[in-house]
């Protein structure tokens, strides 16, 4: 459900963005308004990103080879982590380098035909608008219970939470925008348009900076949420299992979790019940988190007991 789930999100925000980045350059031309060729560039940047996340998907896709025993799911973190760069780099800086150069000049910059402007920011909010809904649709059975901002701190699986953030912060953006060529028109200072852009170009900085926080932890790798990890201990101390003496988890992918523990058994129980006891474990810990596809599990006598 997620790799769909997320497959459509990202389908959906990158036929906004593309037809967003078009109307925005049309925009630009007629109009000469900083805030449109920055959100332009920023459509622009959006649409290559979700290409990215699309390649990470297919790439993750690949079956395990030697090289790669336990399989390619982290490609998916590692592109999410360029989309992060390259929000970064081509629409946070360029937009900021964009806002102060229209500043200082913005009396040498008039902005022409500004009712152009408005309506295709509007229409971009729209399109934007169906890209967030998609996303926020189907991230929320995903979200549970949590909040959003939980969501996105805790969620393994990359593309929504990326998908969630741009849209946001393109929203928030076409805001800024409208709000900077709407005060020019008003005041007949351009110097808003630069501000509005200077404005937008800190707030993709500010998410792009914690989607890069985020996937370099995920790329890096990180272990079961502490909901699962205790719903694994409930799930490895029964049946035969005194208690776990220590356990391991990692994500390989965003639906595969390696785990890892030592379990302790009653002494003197011969191989044969250590071997039906550790499959049983396997099932009740599959059960319990499905995302747990690799188990180890090494069984052991509990030496602390009665010491």
């Amino acid at each position: 459900m997620s790799v769909e789930g997320s497959k459509r999100a990202i389908i959906a925000a990158l036929l906004a963005n593309a037809g967003i980045a078009l109307a925005k350059f049309v925009g630009f031309v007629i109009t000469g308004s900083s805030s449109m060729l920055a959100e332009a560039v920023h459509s622009v940047a959006d649409t290559s990103n979700q290409g990215l996340l699309l390649l990470g998907q297919q790439r993750a896709a690949k079956k395990a080879d030697r090289l790669h025993p336990f399989g390619y799911g982290r490609s998916r973190y590692f592109y999410s982590f360029v989309v992060a760069l390259v929000l970064f780099s081509l629409g946070s800086l360029f937009a900021i380098y964009e806002g102060i150069h229209k500043i200082q000049h913005a009396h040498d910059h008039d902005l022409e035909s500004p009712l152009v402007a408005v309506i295709i920011l509007v229409l971009a909010i729209c399109l934007e608008g169906y890209s967030f809904t998609t996303a926020y649709r189907e991230s929320k059975p995903l979200k549970g219970k949590a909040s959003w901002w939980r969501f996105i701190r805790n969620s393994r699986s990359p593309e929504l939470p990326v998908v969630l953030l741009e849209d946001s912060g393109a929203l928030i953006g076409l805001v800024l925008a409208l709000a900077g060529v709407g005060l020019t028109m008003l005041t007949g200072d351009a110097v808003w348009d630069g501000v509005g852009t200077l404005a937008i170009g800190v707030l993709l900085g500010v998410i792009a900076i914690i989607l890069i926080v985020e996937m370099k932890s995920l790329l890096i790798g990180e272990g079961a949420t502490e909901d699962e990890e205790q719903a694994l201990l409930t799930a490895l101390a029964a049946g035969g299992v005194d208690r776990v003496i220590h356990m391991k988890t990692q994500y390989l992918g965003p639906e595969e979790l390696l785990v890892a523990a030592k379990i302790a058994i009653p002494a003197g129980v011969d191989a044969i019940t250590v071997a039906r006891t550790i499959d049983a474990a396997e099932v009740r810990v599959r059960s319990a988190v499905p995302q747990a596809r690799v188990i180890y599990l090494e069984p052991d006598i509990d030496r602390d007991v009665g010491s």
